[in-house]
């Protein structure tokens, strides 16, 4: 391959992502889209890798879109204004049962929907939650932070939470039920971890007793639902919407275990919903053109397309070089290893890139099949965990920041970072650990 081909492909990977960062208003697709038609242009991915490509992230591109699609319907039904008005009533007035709360409802999304639909959906709910309460500036920030920090973290223990999760568990050949079986105990005690150091971290922070809120009004008169469901009856309904969309995503674990198609098991749960939502509320589909995010359908293809050429042009036969003799060493150094390497990546590419390159880089090491799937979860770790050291290792962070922001909630890096370095390498470090021992007591 040319030097120039070789410094177009790695000049247009740091600029794509570069601009990212320095523009995360700007639709992330964007600059991907058109760093992925310099690679190609520059010749680092051929046509017959674009098909390998769109075989690759086709399935996963379309699980998260039915699952997106899935909160949207949800949105229609009234649950998340009916969401944040329960969690103010459970908290009964205490900060602190608030703070609990508010961590358990971030990662029971993250699991309904996805990481990135739940930052979407929580944090505009809790702006509004605190907001109501009249909490100052510093007293939301431990709610808000804490939230952002376990739902994307919450993308770990299952791998239908995540795009990039997806794509990586086709590229090693695992399947949902294998994945889970060997990630969701050390990721889940990861978690509990990280939600009690958040605790410890916030503690002087949280107020104990919370001010009177005003009365809430989320549910307007002209919403479709209350001419429907009387308030009697509203937390009934939104407890059998619960049960659906659970049994929805129980199915993806059934589908992946019997081999039946997770992308199209999802897109029938999506699409028994959205009859459920036409025959209730009487609004066909054809609203889901305009309100899902297809964008990430085109961003998660360009991305791949770049790194595939940075993969083409060598990157990944240097990396092997360098890990091979390490990882090969044993379970624990596979787990620590791939899990520290995937942090700093992440926080330095953003982890979309970083999981693509370190998985791209395992498959091709000739590692036997249980190191490379510990090698695999660990670096899920760091992709999912490890990248919130920073607020641009992941999307979903950098929506977060925007959100907040527009919300009228200040919070510097400096605030940020004070914060999760403390609470983050300690959790990761932790999690990889636990995933060493527990594979190894498994198998």
């Amino acid at each position: 391959m040319h030097d120039l081909t070789v410094l177009m492909t790695i000049c247009t990977f740091f600029l794509t992502i570069g601009f990212i960062f320095w523009k995360p208003n700007v639709n992330e697709a964007i600059p991907a889209t058109v760093g992925a038609i310099i690679v190609i242009l520059c010749g680092s991915v051929s046509l017959a890798d674009l098909g390998q490509i769109t075989e690759t992230i086709s399935g996963a591109a379309v699980t998260i879109i039915a699952t997106i699609v899935m909160a949207i319907v949800l949105e229609s039904f009234g649950f998340f204004y009916w969401a944040a008005e329960l969690l103010t009533r459970k908290a009964k007035g205490s900060g602190i049962r608030l703070f609990w709360l508010t961590n358990l409802f971030c990662f029971l999304m993250t699991l309904f929907v996805n990481n990135d639909g739940s930052i979407l959906i929580t944090t505009p709910i809790l702006l509004i939650l605190l907001q109501n309460m009249g909490l100052k500036n510093h007293q939301k920030i431990p709610y808000l932070l804490s939230g952002a920090l376990i739902a994307t973290a919450s993308s770990a223990p299952i791998g239908v939470s995540n795009i990039v999760n997806l794509i990586a568990l086709k590229i090693v050949h695992m399947d949902l039920y294998m994945h889970t079986a060997m990630m969701f105990i050390p990721a889940s005690l990861g978690l509990a971890l990280l939600s009690l150091l958040l605790f410890a971290t916030f503690y002087r922070v949280l107020p104990k007793k919370l001010p009177p809120a005003a009365r809430w009004n989320l549910l307007p008169g002209s919403h479709p639902l209350k001419e429907i469901v009387t308030t009697e009856n509203r937390t009934a309904f939104m407890r059998n919407i619960l049960i659906f969309v659970l049994s929805v995503r129980l199915s993806l674990f059934a589908a992946s275990y019997i081999h039946f198609p997770v992308s199209l098991m999802a897109v029938i749960g999506s699409s028994l919903l959205l009859a459920w939502r036409w025959i209730f509320l009487k609004i066909p589909p054809t609203d889901m053109i305009k309100k899902t995010p297809w964008y990430i359908l085109l961003f998660a293809f360009s991305m791949y397309v770049i790194i595939y050429g940075l993969n083409n042009i060598g990157l990944t036969e240097w990396l092997i070089q360098l890990l091979q003799p390490i990882v090969s060493g044993s379970l624990l150094n596979a787990s620590v290893l791939m899990g520290t390497l995937l942090s700093v990546l992440s926080n330095l590419f953003n982890n979309h890139p970083a999981l693509m390159v370190g998985t791209l880089t395992l498959m091709s090491m000739g590692l036997d099949p249980l190191t490379l799937k510990i090698a695999y979860l660990a670096s899920v770790i760091g992709s999912d965990i490890g990248s919130l050291l920073l607020p641009i290792g992941t999307l979903a962070t950098l929506m977060w920041m925007h959100i907040i922001r527009k919300g009228g909630v200040k919070i510097s890096w400096g605030q940020y970072l004070k914060v999760t370095s403390f609470v983050i390498p300690i959790t990761v470090i932790f999690t990889l650990i636990i995933l060493s021992y527990w594979v190894s007591w498994l198998f």
